[in-house]
């Protein structure tokens, strides 16, 4: 059926745009998680709406499944192709259609990077506020996918506060209009954040934001990451709302040093990086008491300008791809706790990583407990990635145990589709599925991501008796 489909490709796009080539296709065969590969059958790429659904009315008339994909940064696998479907490419669609200052919004093709829509609106005070750490290469359409955060979604929240409208091609074809105007449910929220299984994002209206009066960054260097730990605790508890506050252990830290020498305070077992932004008297004010907090830092360091500004965030913005400088291989994971348990979690990460011999380097969005703790291992090592897979799983174990989450910002996607039942009963899983069964009856739009065994859309929830006919014809995977 894909072949016949692939044949009839050219009514929608030009040829050039249909890749068939097993060499340029492995240059879609994963996103940022490259643990998880596919190559797969067909890749396209569509330049405007029409195009896109025009192929997906494609896929639905030969039952072909379908995966979109944006600039390919994603740490889940949920842009990993079928390798007997299509994968629809979105890079091409990356128009900055309008900007409407006086209502503070931009409309957007989802191929337009994240940092894109911060420049063209810098010069006029506007800024847009979700900023992924890949911010200058991962696009829109994508972070609506994941629903991305950043280190400033402390303050600021994610891509869901900061998105109006989305213009989407659903599972059958159709061009919709999903607002958050619209009376009735939040169709919108329910499809920020779906992981393209509800369908294909080709237009996003954005929210801006003012650019702040002042802006304070400060970069407090510790001994230990418990001293780093208690200021965050402090610094909200004293009722501190700041735009960041990140930190990073003693290995990520070297590992940064490494790859990009932010030249970050010697000797430090953790270092703390809290961004203020305001009023300036406020700032100002903010600045003082954290000052005060931190006073078990043996440095503190304030950036006098912009330059200086980026140069400490230089280090974390490329922590988790100069961890590549410190180990030949590494899984990338996304737990999230409450801020109160990080000690605890903390000291478990350390004991499973001493349990099993795998080191694991840590980075994370302190004020909102999202942890990234970064598992290093040499594939070269007999049994060493599967040592590092017990433990990333285990870390996911202990955000559960301790009222927290499997994932913050970087999707459930392919590589935690098995831990779903560890957080939810089946029940909570069956309901889940019934939304996308309202989307997608078919089941072609991204399949095989998020849940663990899928659902046939018109199957009567319950308790699953026998092999799930996807499993039978090998379609999906029962862990």
């Amino acid at each position: 059926m894909l072949a016949e489909l692939i044949g009839r490709l050219g009514e929608v796009l030009e040829p050039e745009a249909v890749i068939t080539d097993p060499v340029r296709l492995r240059t879609y065969e994963c996103d940022g998680l490259t643990y998880h590969r596919a190559t797969p059958g067909v890749a396209v790429l569509p330049e405007n709406a029409e195009q896109v659904a025009g192929v997906i009315r494609l896929c639905n008339e030969y039952g072909v499944p379908f995966v979109a994909r944006g600039s390919g940064t994603g740490l889940s696998g949920g842009a990993l192709p079928r390798t007997d479907g299509v994968l629809i490419v979105t890079s091409r669609m990356r128009s900055i259609v309008e900007i409407d200052l006086p209502n503070r919004r931009a409309v957007v093709e989802p191929g337009v990077t994240n940092l894109a829509i911060t420049e063209a609106v810098r010069d006029q005070g506007y800024y847009y506020a979700p900023d992924p750490s890949s911010q200058q290469v991962c696009s829109i359409g994508g972070n609506v996918a994941e629903n991305s955060g950043g280190a400033h979604c402390l303050k600021y929240g994610f891509t869901v506060n900061h998105v109006e409208a989305c213009e989407i091609v659903t599972p059958d074809g159709d061009i919709v209009t999903l607002d958050r105007a619209d009376p009735g449910y939040d169709l919108l929220g329910a499809f920020i954040g779906s992981e393209g299984t509800l369908g294909v994002t080709t237009k996003v209206t954005v929210r801006l934001s003012r650019t702040p009066e002042a802006v304070t960054t400060v970069l407090a260097a510790f001994e230990n990451i418990e001293q780093g730990g208690e200021a965050v605790s402090a610094i909200i508890a004293a009722g501190i709302l700041p735009a960041a506050i990140e930190m990073m252990d003693a290995l990520a830290i070297a590992a940064a040093e490494a790859a990009v020498a932010c030249r970050y305070p010697e000797n430090a077992g953790a270092v703390l990086i809290v961004e203020l932004d305001g009023p300036s008297a406020e700032v100002e004010r903010q600045f003082a008491l954290l000052s005060q907090i931190c006073s078990k830092a043996f440095e503190l360091r304030v950036a006098e300008d912009p330059a200086e500004r980026a140069a400490i965030w230089r280090g974390r913005k490329s922590a988790f791809a100069a961890v590549g400088r410190i180990s030949p291989a590494y899984i990338v994971q996304d737990g999230v706790v409450p801020r109160t348990s990080l000690p605890e979690v903390l000291a478990g990460i350390d004991s499973l990583s001493r349990e099993h011999g795998i080191k694991v380097a840590n980075v994370f969005h302190a004020g909102d407990g999202n942890l990234h703790p970064l598992v290093l291992f040499d594939d070269t090592e007999p049994g060493a990635g599967e040592r590092a897979e017990i433990v990333s799983g285990r870390i996911l174990d202990l955000c559960i145990e301790h009222g927290g989450s499997i994932t913050g910002e970087h999707g459930v996607g392919v590589d935690k589709a098995r831990y779903m039942p560890r957080m939810f009963t089946d029940a909570d899983l069956d309901t889940m599925q019934l939304v996308r069964c309202a989307f997608d009856p078919r089941g072609l739009s991204n399949p095989g991501k998020i849940f663990p065994t899928p659902r046939l859309c018109g199957e009567v929830p319950g308790v699953r008796k026998g092999v799930h006919p996807l499993v039978e014809s090998g379609k999906a995977e029962q862990f």
